[in-house]
């Protein structure tokens, strides 16, 4: 049996792209991963979780990586279709490693829901899907697709900070220096794409803005 984790890693940013990531191994190949201290990227530093990719890179049959910009973000939010836009992503990631089952981090409570939307994108292969919430911290395959995602969108976002020559901090809305950014690009009236413009953080400083129609 083939068998994929896939997991997300920037959904709930204000600054750049959400990233998916799947991965492919051998139910063999988990040992090594479990023995190497694989797991919730959210529980590891950011140097351990560099390391870790580099052994799950190695020990996978396969990885893929799909990043969503945060154009398509906002859009997707204006339409209510944030999640229909990450099952888009596993489904797409699926068709590509095209493993026996799938074990995928819901984002939706209704876990049967959000693998109906993936099944839906993803008619003619033959394969077991599995939704759970919190699926990183119950499957190593989702984990170490986990850390593949969580280590290039933090490569992303160091790219867009030596771009602009601002460390505006982890791009999250309950970062202060985040938010000292977000203020100074609205008080100047500049409008990046690297911004999430949907985001309530931001369309509140907006509505407190002298100058809506710099953002209409």
């Amino acid at each position: 049996m083939t068998t994929a984790g896939l997991d997300e890693a920037g959904r709930g940013p204000v600054i750049g792209p959400m990233v998916v990531a799947g991965v492919l191994i051998k139910s063999s190949k988990l040992k090594l991963l479990r023995e190497a201290g694989v797991k919730d990227s959210k529980l590891l530093s950011e140097e351990r979780r560099e390391e870790l990719k580099l052994l799950i890179e190695e020990v996978a049959d396969s990885c893929s990586v799909k990043v969503i910009h945060p154009r398509r973000i906002d859009e997707a939010v204006s339409r209510n279709m944030l999640n229909h836009l990450e099952a888009e992503a596993m489904a797409e990631i699926i068709r590509e490693l095209r493993p026996s089952l799938a074990i995928v981090d819901s984002p939706m409570v209704n876990t049967k829901k959000f693998s109906s939307m993936i099944k839906s994108m993803t008619k003619g292969m033959r394969y077991r899907l599995i939704a759970r919430n919190k699926a990183d911290r119950k499957y190593l395959h989702v984990a170490a697709a986990s850390i593949i995602a969580k280590v290039e969108r933090d490569r992303l976002i160091d790219e867009i900070k030596k771009e602009i020559g601002v460390d505006f901090g982890s791009g999250y809305p309950s970062d202060p220096k985040t938010r000292k950014f977000i203020e100074w690009l609205v008080s100047e009236g500049v409008k990046p794409n690297f911004v999430r413009w949907s985001w309530g953080t931001v369309k509140r400083l907006i509505l407190r803005s002298d100058d809506l129609e710099k953002y209409l």
